[in-house]
């Protein structure tokens, strides 16, 4: 991940793509030749950062394995960047992967959002107001379902 960065997205409707291709401005923390890392301008907490990958992908899996993979590369790479810049202990990354997740723009993204003890946000398992219930048979049969599909 090093070298000359370069802007390649090609979605001319998207916001994440006229922010890569240096139409719209943004508070870029880090680039690299597949990656942009920017403060989300709507922030959950000081220093919540958006990792994109600069080819337009709507959802993750819509990335090729080694678009996928530089994504995560610079997530880990900034990750404590960002904590050790606003003082933070631990972060949050996440992915809000389709419409129905909770993704507003449609171009792949993770969330860095810095977190303390007394944020008061809570563990992932939060979002879930309820859960399913799920004998043995059930997880098996997924897990088969799953994995056929691989």
């Amino acid at each position: 991940m090093t070298g000359a960065p370069d802007r390649t997205c090609m979605d001319e409707d998207c916001l994440f793509c006229q922010i890569v291709d240096g139409q719209l401005p943004s508070r870029t923390v880090y680039e690299d030749e597949t990656t942009l890392a920017f403060l989300d301008v709507n922030p959950l907490a000081p220093g919540h950062t958006l990792v994109v990958p600069k080819n337009h992908c709507h959802r993750v899996q819509d990335c090729d394995a080694a678009l996928a993979g530089d994504l995560f590369a610079t997530v880990a790479e900034i990750a404590p960047a960002i904590e050790a810049a606003v003082d933070a202990p631990a972060t949050t990354i996440a992915v809000n992967n389709g419409e129905a997740a909770g993704q507003e723009v449609p171009h792949a993204h993770v969330h860095v959002v810095p977190r303390w003890d007394d944020d008061g946000a809570g563990p992932i398992h939060g979002l879930f107001a309820e859960r399913p219930e799920l004998d043995e048979e059930d997880l098996d049969e997924i897990e088969v379902d799953v994995r056929n599909r691989l």
